[in-house]
């Protein structure tokens, strides 16, 4: 639905990057559009990912459209123009964003939600093994192509090799697991995870940590602990102990780094290079600029990289773009110290845990499933 306004916009908000923070922007622009403003999105990608269904796509539990967001059907909806082109920097004496592939744009107000890249993912690049599990649009298209080239040349079982120890490393490996043993090629798949840290899914509590390890142990998905991965070669990787390993593909899955377009923006960053932001998720740089999701970091109050925090910003940042317009004075975002997290583990179980509470069921999954619909949808198709 185009925005119905009494006079003609006068000023330019542009939401660049469209991940769950932006695209909520967009979505509840539909029916209540900020006054005297028109809106601009911009993406390298034609659609977006959710993150939440990646695995259960990976996993042949969902099909691929019922994860992807369109965004120029998004931005339809919003009467906001779409903009497909690749960032080259930022003007801010101008006032403009410019591109590779694409006139500047001028901003009164900018989002950046461009997300993050795997640490690391660069420095093997080269590497003809490597699939970086980022970006998450093109992850599954990657993956396959790497996973047919290694068919034609693998001998027996097609070696796996998955870095990084987290909650999305686990579910990769059981849903890709789980498509494998649903293919012709059933039983032909060796997975075998590398972490730099003592145990699996660090962050979650010892019981989740414990019934994980036991659940990769009875699939036969082996855990290399305390193994950092130093080289990444033509056919196998390389880790800290002097070992090697042979693998036909290697998802890189490690935690966030800064994707490389931030550091052509000229804004403070952390010392990891995201955008250091005030509570207000403003950049400590230029109040004009929000860094949201993942490209952002609050200096007093730093979260973890995750998805959840990007949703729950939605709300702060639609009030403080409001608020922006209107010269009121802004809200500050306050994380939350612990939230629900369920992983999918690929056989039509996940597993949940919240606070203290573990449990593994099919019950979870349905949950997880009833979450991430209704969540996705919302931006699939109109109100």
């Amino acid at each position: 639905m185009s925005p119905k306004l009494d006079e003609a916009p006068t000023k330019n908000i542009v939401l660049l990057g469209m991940g769950h923070t932006n695209a909520d922007i967009a979505h509840r622009w539909q029916e209540d559009p900020i006054p005297g403003c028109r809106l601009t999105c911009i993406s390298k990608f034609p659609t977006a990912t959710y993150s939440g269904m990646l695995p259960g796509t990976l996993g042949q539990q969902f099909r691929d459209d019922e994860m992807r967001i369109d965004l120029a059907s998004l931005a339809d909806r919003a009467g906001a123009d779409f903009v497909l082109a690749d960032t080259s920097g930022l003007d801010l004496d101008a006032g403009q964003i410019h591109f590779h592939d694409h006139p500047s744009i001028p901003f009164d107000l900018l989002s950046i939600g461009v997300g993050s890249m795997p640490a690391g993912w660069a420095e093997y690049s080269d590497s003809p093994l490597m699939v970086p599990i980022k970006p998450m649009q093109t992850f599954l298209q990657r993956l396959d192509a790497r996973l047919q080239t290694a068919s034609r040349s693998a001998g027996g079982p097609m070696r796996v090799a998955i870095v990084g120890g987290g909650v999305a490393s686990v579910e990769i490996a059981c849903c890709l697991q789980a498509r494998a043993g649903k293919s012709d090629n059933n039983g032909s798949l060796a997975i075998e995870i590398f972490t730099s840290s003592e145990h699996i899914a660090d962050g979650m509590t010892p019981r989740s940590i414990n019934r994980i390890e036991r659940l990769l142990e009875r699939r036969g998905i082996n855990v290399q602990r305390s193994r950092r991965v130093v080289e990444v070669g033509e056919t196998d990787l390389a880790t800290d102990d002097g070992q090697r390993h042979v693998a036909d593909c290697v998802i890189w899955a490690t935690g966030a780094a800064a994707p490389p377009v931030l550091q052509q923006l000229g804004l403070q960053t952390d010392d990891r290079g995201f955008i250091a932001t005030a509570a207000t998720l403003q950049s400590l740089t230029d109040p004009r600029i929000f860094a949201v999701g993942d490209a952002g970091t609050i200096v007093a109050s730093p979260s973890p990289k995750a998805g959840v925090y990007a949703v729950r910003q939605c709300p702060v940042l639609w009030d403080n773009l409001n608020a922006s317009i209107a010269g009121q004075p802004l809200y500050e975002f306050d994380p939350q110290s612990d939230f629900l997290k369920i992983l999918n583990t690929g056989d039509g179980k996940a597993l949940l845990e919240f606070g203290r509470w573990t449990a593994h069921s099919r019950w979870c999954w349905w949950l997880k499933t009833w979450i991430d619909r209704r969540f996705v949808q919302k931006f699939q198709r109109p109100d």
